[in-house]
């Protein structure tokens, strides 16, 4: 079994996990090389646990487009509440974007939400993807939560791939998510190292408060025995990880980093190439730091 297993964020439903891991593994190991780790992770040490595939439409190929979709498509409720929390957070974090104000809030469902769309769009860590792409990462993350055999399903593709040996698990965005259930789920596991990049688990209401096993008196559950090490990296400006600090939610025992990752906040390769990252993966497989 692979002693790292990677767990990617949303929005990958037209890649795989060989595709993913010419991205991850040359970024995991400049993150490693930052840390002074004194021994590289071959090819054979690291597996991608993929469930991109499970938000394509019924019979449509991996290389086909995602489905239109368009500011109508974003549901009232829970995907409205989480593009206005992004729209704080990117406006809070860029003077260039105006902040929502009581005129936006009251002026109906449909203009709050095209109008969200607009500001959210025009931040650094959405610049460049189309609307519909937005939408769909909307929609995945909602998906995810609501849907049982899909997260099942999301869950179980990491679980097939924690074994005996399996020492660090690091997981990006909506994966960090999958991974954290998945570890729940697996109480005697022998990972050392949990990893969470550009983590959304410190949302209160929208994602905290929806976990698998359910928060007890506003603590999470710790994922897997005491002696795991549970470490958490967020760019200030990543708009997905709107609660940078996870401690709050988990406790006190998690070592949670501040890093820059420039213009691409959120991106997992920026995040995975850190120093604070290539330690912790460091530690979890045990080798020396220079």
């Amino acid at each position: 079994m692979a002693r790292i297993v990677c767990v990617h964020g949303v929005g990958k439903q037209q890649a795989g996990e060989h595709t993913l891991l010419r991205e991850w593994v040359p970024a995991l190991r400049d993150g490693m090389a930052r840390a002074g780790a004194t021994a590289p992770v071959a090819d054979m040490d690291v597996a991608m646990a993929f469930y991109g595939d499970l938000f394509l439409p019924p019979g449509q190929r991996l290389a086909g487009d995602d489905p239109h979709l368009s500011w109508w498509d974003v549901s009232s409720g829970w995907e409205t509440d989480l593009l206005m929390e992004w729209w704080g957070h990117a406006a809070a974090t860029e003077t260039h974007i105006v902040a929502p104000d009581t005129r936006n809030l009251l002026s109906g469902t449909s203009r709050v939400v095209q109008a969200a769309l607009l500001a959210v769009s025009q931040s650094r860590f959405f610049a460049g993807l189309a609307e519909k792409a937005l939408i769909s990462d909307l929609k995945q993350t909602h998906r995810y939560l609501t849907e049982p055999e899909l997260r099942t399903t999301a869950r179980d593709r990491v679980r097939a791939l924690i074994g005996p040996d399996t020492r660090v698990v690091v997981a990006h965005s909506l994966g960090s998510v999958v991974a954290y259930e998945a570890l729940c789920a697996e109480p005697g596991h022998a990972v050392r190292s949990f990893v969470t990049l550009g983590s959304p688990l410190g949302i209160r209401n929208l994602i905290f408060d929806r976990i698998d096993p359910l928060p007890v008196r506003g603590r999470g559950s710790w994922p897997g025995p005491p002696s795991t090490l549970w470490t958490n990296v967020a760019d200030l400006r990543d708009v997905v990880a709107l609660a940078k600090d996870l401690r709050p939610c988990f406790g006190p025992d998690i070592a949670c980093h501040l890093v820059p990752n420039g213009s691409q906040a959120h991106d997992a390769t920026h995040y995975l190439t850190k120093q604070v990252t290539g330690a912790a993966l460091a530690l979890g497989l045990g080798l020396g730091l220079d």
